[in-house]
């Protein structure tokens, strides 16, 4: 539809994080669900956080179904809350140093505690959960990124949510350093276990959103029941301009 995407498995998407880490160059990666390609569809910065992002990764089922039935069938659904902890995996088989950032308070320490409980060679440098709003102050930002580029990860994972993780690591990537940024939303969440993940047959059915309401309707509710609807508008739109 309004994107590209980097049609890989689970395994390449993990060799291709790699590369982007032995190139070290600011390099970020971004993962579309429903959300996003409606967020993308309405214009704003976050078009041109999604045209500099080094990698492009399919996180949710319905754009794999719509992908097929495009006849550009998507090899996998790469979500940001799969991607997580194997990628941990790598980083302490490989030796990357890793860093959090976001989430609530305390919670991106209770996951670093927990993954390198579950992976004991993982090297996590730093968390930090920043106060709300932090990224609207320069002073507050600047701080933030000097605590995150002390500590030298070679992966940056941030929880601030979408689009605000994107952007943050979009303006701020040069001044960071990281060879590697993520924006993982509510993975730090999973992994600290203060929010269940869905049953893996929801998630393999596509049904995930529907179990994250139940955990967050006030939040979520609108968002997946109201708004995330246009995907179908937007299916046959792009499907009728020849755009797949």
């Amino acid at each position: 539809m309004n994107t590209e995407i980097d049609n890989l498995t689970m395994p390449e998407t993990l060799d291709a994080i790699d590369k982007l880490i032995s190139e070290n160059k600011n390099a970020y990666v971004v993962t579309p669900n429903v959300d996003h390609i409606i967020q993308l569809e309405r214009g704003g910065e976050i078009v041109d956080v999604y045209k500099h992002a080094d990698l492009i990764l399919c996180d949710g089922k319905p754009l794999v179904w719509i992908s097929k039935w495009y006849g550009t069938p998507i090899k996998a659904k790469i979500s940001g809350s799969d991607l997580f902890p194997l990628l941990c995996q790598r980083a302490a088989q490989k030796g990357y140093r890793m860093f959090f950032l976001g989430a609530a308070r305390g919670v991106a320490a209770k996951a670093a505690k927990n993954l390198m409980a579950r992976y004991p060679e993982l090297k996590v440098v730093g968390t930090l959960s920043p106060t709300f709003g932090f990224e609207k102050d320069p002073e507050k930002t600047k701080e933030v990124i000097d605590i995150v580029k002390k500590a030298k990860p070679q992966i940056l994972i941030v929880g601030l949510g979408a689009p605000k993780q994107e952007k943050f690591i979009y303006e701020n990537r040069e001044k960071l350093g990281v060879p590697v940024s993520l924006g993982l939303g509510a993975s730090l969440d999973f992994e600290a276990g203060n929010v269940k993940r869905a049953p893996k047959w929801m998630s393999d059915h596509g049904l995930e959103w529907f179990y994250r309401i139940t955990q967050d309707p006030k939040r979520l509710a609108k968002r997946y029941l109201v708004d995330d609807r246009k995907i179908f508008k937007l299916a046959l739109k792009y499907k009728k301009n020849g755009n797949i």
